[in-house]
């Protein structure tokens, strides 16, 4: 399935979809290297099928989630700049020189430059003009190319893009599936109008979406049989259907990897759009 992009502030092209690696290499900072070589051969196998973004952090597995993307990127023939790398800095880390710290330690880890560099969450002790400024040390020094955030609202990014000196904030990923819509009421007349990209994380619920006695299953279910999809590939759709967003699946066998690209290639019409938006309100 060839992949899809967009477009955003600052010249930021990225695809519709990438794979999220959150559990991947071991938990809450905690390493588990122990089936590095089976993951690793996951994301080659997912490089194989078409998938050229994923997302990664520090936290995740403590570094190792970081290492195991990088190895795959390294091993798979490809050029570099096929690939899209999204990593993040966990907010106890976000005064300047500990940005500094950590963007290195996970360039290291990768063993390549981040596409994308993300503050994690808000941090509640360093200012955010702080943590800007450090990242935009890091995409004069190389190491980095564009700068944004994760779980900031509109209040918070507007805040952020507005401590931005030399480059610009171009991304905020956030939770966001169809049973948790409240980013099109808060954050997404921010970036539609300022042209930022919204990751959205969680892209199945975690699976909750697909789960049979969810709310808005039967209707899910009825609009996936309409286009010969499964009721995940729908969800996807009409996530990457949503202006100025791509979403990041996690997926941890070869099966899920290749149903969730099948998102791309169609769209769902504006009715099905309507019937599973009534399905699934904003709460």
């Amino acid at each position: 399935m060839e992949m899809e992009y967009k477009t955003f502030r600052g010249n930021l092209k990225m695809p519709v979809i990438g794979l999220g690696t959150w559990g991947i290499g071991g938990g809450y900072w905690t390493p588990d290297c122990s089936r590095k070589a089976e993951w690793v051969a996951l994301l080659r196998r997912a490089i194989e099928f078409g998938y050229r973004m994923f997302d990664t952090a520090e936290m995740y597995g403590g570094g190792c989630s970081e290492e195991i993307v990088g190895a795959a990127v390294s091993s798979s023939g490809l050029p570099r700049d096929e690939f899209f790398i999204i990593s993040k800095v966990w907010p106890n880390h976000a005064s300047y020189n500990d940005v500094l710290k950590s963007a290195k330690n996970s360039v290291s880890r990768l063993g390549t430059y981040i596409d994308l560099y993300l503050l994690h969450w808000p941090s509640r002790e360093v200012p955010i003009s702080e943590t800007i400024r450090a990242f935009e040390k890091l995409i004069d020094d190389g190491l980095i190319k564009f700068m944004g955030v994760s779980n900031f609202d509109s209040r918070l990014l507007m805040e952020a893009m507005g401590a931005a000196k030399k480059h610009e904030v171009v991304a905020d990923e956030v939770k966001y599936n169809l049973s948790d819509r409240f980013v099109e009421r808060d954050l997404m007349p921010v970036a539609v109008r300022e042209n930022i990209a919204i990751i959205a994380y969680s892209p199945l619920g975690t699976g909750s979406l697909l789960n049979p006695s969810s709310k808005g299953f039967e209707v899910l279910s009825r609009v996936a049989s309409k286009y010969g999809k499964t009721p995940a590939q729908v969800a996807l759709n009409w996530l990457i259907g949503k202006p100025n967003t791509v979403a990041i699946p996690k997926a941890t066998s070869e099966k899920h990897l290749r149903e969730n690209l099948e998102a791309l290639g169609w769209r769902l019409s504006q009715e099905d759009v309507e019937q599973l938006e009534q399905a699934y309100p904003i709460t």
